[in-house]
């Protein structure tokens, strides 16, 4: 058995980026405290979703990567030994900007950094404006407690990313997370849609045999601009097995710390019934490549 205990941090963010940072410290403490080898925490999370509007004044929390956060998060992985999943607004030069996330190492070192790659641009979502598409490519990250693949939030929604990852040999797929409920939608399309993002990344586990990690945020953030009636962060972070199965599940409502045990060489026999990676067609795929075959 190759097993891992895994923290999450479900934190509902204010304004206050020092009191944001500050939970999260004392969280990722506590998690350890229980025993937590790798703490996983949800996208952008010093900061409320600046994304809801299109505002320069933002990109003043943007930072370098080395920069505050990896030099801060480095030492409490470094005093705790933990891996840490953290996820950043990176300032990459003067006019490119990155939604980033850097994995640290349990000595207080950079493991490796994933930019996210799939853009939203949508009603409260307008990362395009924020955020040029990452560049680094698919490609999990080598840690002391395993291959992590670690994808960022609108990546959820497309198979071939969590695919990539795991022909590189992730272990397990990791997805920090900022979505929610738009004020408008009915309560029924509002848990069609809860339904759909948890129901995607289940699948991403079953078809490539292994675990999934989703971390999202929680509670309500108001549009600074008014024309939207804000996002209800709908929580449910959650872990799933290789077969799809729901290990563990957070609130939809509140703040939540969880963790779970998993064991790693689980997926290898998964693997072994379903051997979707053997029986892939990769000599009929070249089509994928394309946007749309006419």
């Amino acid at each position: 058995m190759k097993g891992i205990k895994i923290g999450l941090i479900q934190q509902h963010n204010n304004a206050d980026k020092a009191d944001n940072i500050s939970r999260l410290t004392k969280s990722i403490v506590d998690l350890a405290h229980k025993g937590a080898q790798l703490i996983v925490m949800q996208e952008l999370h010093n900061s409320l979703y600046f994304c809801q509007t299109e505002n320069v004044d933002c990109f003043e929390l943007a930072e370098n990567i080395p920069g505050p956060s990896t030099e801060l998060f480095g030492k409490i992985a470094k005093e705790n030994n933990v891996v840490i999943v953290t996820s950043l607004f990176e300032k990459r030069a003067a006019g490119l900007y990155h939604n980033t996330a850097v994995v640290i190492e349990k000595d207080g070192s950079i493991a490796g950094k994933y930019r996210k790659m799939h853009i939203p641009d949508d009603p409260a979502y307008y990362e395009k404006f924020y955020f040029t598409p990452g560049d680094l490519g698919f490609h999990p990250i080598q840690t002391s407690v395993g291959c992590l693949g670690v994808l960022v939030c609108w990546d959820q929604w497309y198979p071939e990313a969590a695919r990539l990852m795991a022909l590189q040999g992730a272990e397990i797929l990791i997805y920090p997370t900022a979505i929610g409920f738009e004020s408008s939608d009915t309560s029924e399309e509002k848990q069609r849609q809860r339904n759909a993002w948890q129901t995607v990344q289940r699948g991403h586990a079953i078809s490539n045999g292994l675990p999934v990690v989703a971390v999202n945020r929680v509670g309500y953030e108001p549009d600074p601009s008014e024309i939207t009636g804000g996002i209800q962060f709908w929580g449910t972070s959650f872990v799933v097995g290789p077969q799809g199965e729901i290990l563990i599940q957070a609130s939809e409502t509140k703040e939540e710390l969880l963790t779970i045990d998993i064991d790693l060489s689980h997926s290898e026999n998964v693997r072994r019934w379903w051997p979707f990676l053997r029986d892939r067609r990769i000599d009929q795929y070249g089509d994928i490549t394309k946007r749309y075959i006419e």
